[in-house]
């Protein structure tokens, strides 16, 4: 196991450089409607689900470094290109490079909104996190539960319980500071039961959070593999009552 605040600090001498940062690709995707989406490299966390799983076991060997700048006018550029008025930074785990992040949304002009997609992790580790990013008002944040419980989560992404924990700490975090957020799960992993018990520990910490977004497996071939290497079951889907399909 390992810890993933320790791999953050590790990766992060891989794909930032002061004020720069890594990204392997800038495109058009059609997730919430439409949104201008730069994709960047380096995450804290070894998910065995994740989709981009050779660009975050090997940061060293994709992507190109981009300054702050580089990067708000490319996103603006599809965004104006294709009339969106959303983007994100996705792809791997975009809090990893802070100074970098902050000065892409000043850049990012308050009429567009800027979705950030993050596991969480640094931010439940440091509540400055939330309160930098509380200043920006065109900010949503999504924050991606790997499991609905500790050991879920260390049974999928490899990583010590406790990094579960720092996922619940940052949406703590992000609701004291007045940021707009909500959860996300991967619940192809879990149990009925699990799931019940997830909401119960989200509405604790806010209401709003109980009824959060559920996300369900891709089966990539690869990640099938992965998934059959480490004899980790998932269930195929889920019926409209919210109990597990066909476990495979």
């Amino acid at each position: 196991m390992y810890d993933p605040v320790t791999l953050a600090e590790f990766t992060k001498k891989e794909v930032c450089r002061d004020s720069l940062r890594k990204y392997y690709r800038f495109r058009h995707a059609r997730f919430y409607g439409g949104i201008s989406t730069a994709d960047c490299v380096g995450c804290c966390l070894r998910c065995v689900f994740c989709w981009s799983w050779n660009i975050v076991a090997g940061p060293e060997k994709h992507g190109s470094f981009y300054t702050p700048e580089e990067v708000a006018r490319r996103l603006l550029t599809i965004a104006r290109k294709k009339r969106l008025n959303q983007m994100r930074i996705s792809g791997n785990e975009p809090t990893l490079c802070r100074e970098h992040l902050i000065n892409v949304l000043k850049l990012i002009p308050e009429d567009y909104l800027f979705i950030l997609e993050t596991n969480g992790i640094l931010i439940g580790n440091d509540r400055t996190y939330a309160e930098e990013l509380s200043h920006f008002r065109n900010l949503y944040v999504r924050v991606s539960l790997k499991g609905t419980c500790e050991e879920e989560f260390s049974r999928l992404t490899g990583s010590v319980p406790g990094g579960f924990q720092l996922q619940l700490r940052a949406l703590e975090f992000l609701r004291d500071c007045g940021v707009r957020a909500h959860p996300a799960c991967m619940i192809s992993f879990s149990t009925r039961e699990n799931i019940a018990a997830l909401k119960k520990r989200l509405r604790a910490i806010d209401p709003a959070f109980e009824d959060f977004e559920a996300e369900e497996l891709i089966l990539y071939p690869a990640v099938v593999e992965r998934l059959r290497k480490r004899k980790i079951s998932y269930f195929t889907g889920y019926r409209p009552d919210g109990i597990p399909a066909e476990q495979v």
